[in-house]
């Protein structure tokens, strides 16, 4: 069974799957990055057989792969930014194959700038990105290969159709309560967790500690200008690859952002902003 750990691109899945495989698959809650290794990226090639060479044939393989999955009778945290839906009648999942989901979403305002970075796109184009309901990603270094399609539509909608899922266990994050009150917040990640996986051996509180201070966003920081990242995006057009962990806490829409793309946003959002208490 697979618990996935959803999101709109750039509202903190990697700092989520960088606390829970450090908690989950380390001895002592010491992270590094080859832990994310047990939290992989779906869908993407690990999981297909072969090259794929259309979205269709990508999509019609998405259920027979986590029936693989569950028939393992193991769970398996996926990282995902592909909306709870189908693709010309292709489930993307369904509660058969999924325990339970860690939606995280983030103020819109502060993914623009995150996005702009990592796609090396401008404020224009990053807002267009937010509002196209047919958007979707697949990995630009391997142009011939479907297996990284995912459809991840607006915004909005990413974060409605799970929000909207029924008959699986859920739980929202909101990336900002991550900032500001980490220890509670993961605290909840993981009591979530330990609930649906049954595990009944309470709470380490040594290791939890531990996790959080080795996921904080400077050591990451650190560890990918010394390592490198191997989920940056290199950028043709730059001739280099993009810094993941990028600005952190220093990414301030109000300083960053032009007073006319913060109004498109709360605009064309705002019905969700309010919602969850961002206006």
């Amino acid at each position: 069974m697979i618990i996935w750990i959803s999101s709109y691109p750039k509202s903190g899945n990697t700092w989520v799957r960088s606390l829970l495989s450090a908690y989950y698959f380390s001895s002592d809650g010491e992270f590094n990055f080859d832990l994310l290794k047990n939290i992989r990226q779906f869908p993407s090639p690990f999981f297909f057989p072969g090259k794929v060479n259309t979205v269709e044939e990508a999509a019609s393989q998405w259920i027979p792969i986590q029936k693989k999955i569950k028939e393992t009778k193991k769970v398996y945290f996926l990282k995902t930014h592909n909306v709870y839906g189908a693709y010309q009648g292709n489930h993307f999942t369904t509660p058969e194959y999924s325990l339970g989901a860690i939606n995280i979403v983030r103020d819109p305002r502060n993914i623009i700038t995150s996005l702009m970075n990592h796609f090396s796109i401008n404020e224009e184009e990053a807002l267009k990105m937010m509002g196209n309901v047919h958007r979707n990603l697949r990995d630009r270094n391997d142009k011939e290969n479907y297996a990284t399609y995912s459809f991840i539509s607006s915004w909005d909608k990413n974060y409605r159709s799970w929000k909207l899922t029924k008959n699986i266990n859920k739980i929202l994050i909101k990336y900002e309560d991550l900032e500001n009150d980490i220890d509670n917040t993961f605290l909840k990640i993981i009591e979530f967790t330990n609930k649906i996986m049954k595990k009944n051996d309470g709470i380490d509180s040594k290791k939890l500690n531990r996790s959080i201070k080795s996921t904080e966003f400077d050591l990451l920081k650190k560890k990918e200008e010394k390592d490198g990242f191997e989920e940056a995006i290199y950028s043709s057009d730059e001739g280099k690859t993009k810094t993941f962990f990028n600005l952190g806490r220093n990414n301030d829409y109000k300083k960053l952002l032009t007073k006319k793309t913060i109004k498109s946003i709360e605009e064309i959002f705002g019905e969700e902003m309010k919602e969850l208490g961002y206006l």
